[in-house]
């Protein structure tokens, strides 16, 4: 189901790990911004949009995490975007021989038979990342930034004044710095949310990768908390916070994710960045 965000924006979550697919209106379709995640339920939002006489113009992956680079034929073969960080890694990872067994192993297991692995990533780069989307539609910025995966951004649909905000912003899910792949995680982390925060006065609405959708007010309350969050584990503090203490029913394994977290910083020495 398509819930509207703003006018000519719209949301569609999936239930396994509330992932919003958003979808912008466009002059000749709409572009459709981290679809997923089961094959069902893209098949249920390619029909809802040909229902609605919106064809599929432009795909974009906020970045190349399993379940934000997805894609099913019913959307047709519009072109994909992402960053230039982005389409290379995924690029990198497409040519290496067990590619799919890797994609696979990623997945959660009850959605294994599920997902369509030969579609993923097929990601061309941006001519651009800090400039504007390519498409016949409303003025859509790039804000490309460090934080949680290689070649992360989120959007800023201007005239709707929304932020697609990737795997940031979460009120489900605690902050997830690239502790593995980034040589300083937690600053990189702290930039990406100076970058979302420079948006703040040109956005009303904005749209997480993972839970609620929020307004200006809730925007500037999760950037502060998620920005509490990572000074925490930089520092060794005390955390508290919500998504850790009274996480919502079914989602209190997010204490494990955390825990692993405070776990991989204190072994690099207290930032996460060797």
């Amino acid at each position: 189901m398509l819930t509207p965000v703003a006018p000519g924006v719209f949301a569609h979550q999936s239930p396994l790990l509330r992932n919003n697919t958003v979808v912008v209106q466009g002059d000749d379709g709409v572009l459709l911004v981290d679809p997923g995640i089961t094959a069902a339920e893209m098949r249920c939002l390619a029909a809802d949009l040909r229902d609605l006489g919106m064809p599929v113009v432009a795909g974009f992956a906020t970045h190349p995490d399993w379940d934000h680079a997805l894609w099913h034929p019913a959307f047709g073969d519009a072109p994909r975007w992402g960053t230039a960080a982005c389409a290379a890694f995924l690029r990198d990872l497409r040519a290496q021989r067990d590619w799919q067994q890797q994609f696979a192993d990623a997945l959660p297991p009850e959605i294994v038979t599920d997902v369509p692995i030969d579609p993923f990533g097929l990601i061309e780069a941006l001519p651009a990342d800090g400039g504007r989307f390519p498409w016949n539609g409303p003025e859509v910025r790039v804000v490309a930034h460090p934080g949680h995966a290689v070649g992360h951004a989120a959007l800023v649909v201007e005239g709707s004044r929304v932020l697609i905000a990737g795997d940031m912003l979460s009120d489900v899910f605690v902050p997830m710095p690239d502790l593995e792949g980034a040589d300083d995680a937690l600053g990189d982390y702290l930039a990406g949310l100076d970058a979302l925060a420079s948006v703040t006065d040109h956005v009303d609405a904005f749209v997480p990768g993972h839970g609620s959708v929020g307004d200006a007010a809730q925007l500037r309350r999760r950037l502060a908390l998620d920005r509490r969050y990572i000074e925490t584990l930089r520092d060794g503090g005390v955390f508290d916070d919500p998504r850790i203490d009274k996480p919502e029913s079914g989602w209190e394994w997010v204490g494990d994710l955390h825990a692993g977290q405070v776990e991989s910083v204190a072994r690099r020495g207290g930032a996460g960045d060797g």
